[in-house]
């Protein structure tokens, strides 16, 4: 990968999570791209950008890579959220989780990932992993029986086409639930990985002629907003955690795309003036530790606005895990304060882990001679 792309990448990832935070905050950073329209699926297409042709042949070793990675920091953030709830638990009386037991900490990860509600959007990390083994097995197989990439994308597209009626069809169980989001995600794999391979170095989709052409379709596809109740969420919003699409078909595929474009976009009229800004090269560094942490400070910033307005934490029970103190006033300032604190954690927590593993590696040599 050379380095101006993997730079892109970098920010692609930066603006992935902020997309990811301002969606959480119910406001768009991208005008008519509505962030639950596409933000996850962006992630899924970043993953597919960064997939090597290698791993097709060493499955051992692609597994490995995704357990440290993914895996491991995500139950050391359970048990620190675990730690985390029941301090909160205590000070307001209310636990901010599902019930205490070894399924919801081992098991649950891996179906709705909610067990507790601060770490809840860390759901995404355990179905990325899945979805990413699921995309290594087919896509070898299919790599074995053709190597026409368009019946790939045929193929890749019709699964994630068939997860959408899915919630209609089928009772949505924990299970179907991670078949149903592991259906559609492997669509954005695939996407991520085609223009990376077939589109990047080709053909120029970042044109005014192709501004044109996608503002024009995602301006048609607001006519299927349903904003019109609370319950929808932000303007062309579906829920992949939940898999649901709300008897939509093909706008969800069609959103995504979009605002896939749009990230994009952005992103190449953005690199010359972003590319060695170091705040924003940090930021796309540590979008785990963001997705991670980026309720916890949301909740501590809101318990500092009803320390100093005088009003008792134990209120903050009364509402859902998102909720903000007066959000016509404080919605941005939530964003900014979240994403700097959030952002120089995640930094020194990967100073740490770094100091951490050189220190093991040192201690191993030494016992080792």
């Amino acid at each position: 990968m050379d380095k101006m792309f993997s730079d892109e990448i970098n920010i692609l990832k930066a603006l992935a999570i902020m997309l990811v935070v301002s969606g959480h905050l119910e406001f768009s950073l991208l005008g008519i791209f509505p962030p639950y329209s596409f933000q996850l699926a962006l992630f899924f297409f970043i993953s597919g950008c960064l997939f090597k042709d290698k791993y097709l042949n060493n499955v051992a070793e692609f597994f490995e890579r995704r357990v440290k990675s993914l895996l491991v920091p995500y139950f050391w953030y359970n048990l620190f959220y675990l730690g985390v709830t029941l301090i909160i638990a205590k000070l307001t009386g209310k636990f901010w989780g599902m019930q205490l037991s070894f399924k919801n900490f081992f098991i649950t990860p891996f179906l709705n990932g909610h067990q507790f509600d601060l770490s809840c959007p860390l759901w995404f990390v355990t179905q990325l992993f899945m979805t990413m083994i699921t995309f290594l097995f087919l896509f070898r197989i299919l790599r074995k029986v053709t190597e026409n990439k368009y019946i790939h994308l045929l193929i890749f597209s019709v699964i994630g086409m068939l997860a959408i009626p899915f919630d209609k069809y089928f009772a949505v169980t924990p299970v179907m639930l991670v078949v149903i989001r592991t259906m559609m995600s492997l669509l954005f794999v695939y996407w991520g990985y085609f223009y990376t391979h077939y589109i990047k170095d080709n053909h120029n989709i970042f044109t005014p002629k192709w501004l044109g052409i996608i503002v024009c379709l995602q301006s048609i596809l607001w006519l299927f907003n349903r904003d019109f109740t609370p319950e929808h969420g932000i303007g062309l919003s579906y829920v992949l955690v939940w898999g649901r699409f709300d008897n939509q078909l093909i706008v969800p595929i069609l959103t995504s795309l979009t605002g896939i474009w749009a990230s994009l976009f952005t992103v190449k009229i953005l690199y010359p003036y972003l590319k060695n800004v170091k705040f924003i090269q940090d930021m796309g560094n540590v979008t785990y530790h963001i997705m991670a942490n980026h309720l916890l400070v949301m909740y501590i910033i809101t318990a500092i606005f009803m320390k100093i307005h005088g009003i008792p934490i134990a209120e903050r029970a009364n509402h859902d895990i998102y909720w903000i103190y007066n959000p016509v006033q404080t919605t941005y300032l939530y964003f900014v304060v979240t994403m700097i604190v959030t952002t120089y954690v995640g930094v020194g927590l990967k100073k740490l882990h770094s100091l951490v593993e050189n220190k093991y590696n040192i201690t191993l040599e030494k016992s080792e001679k």
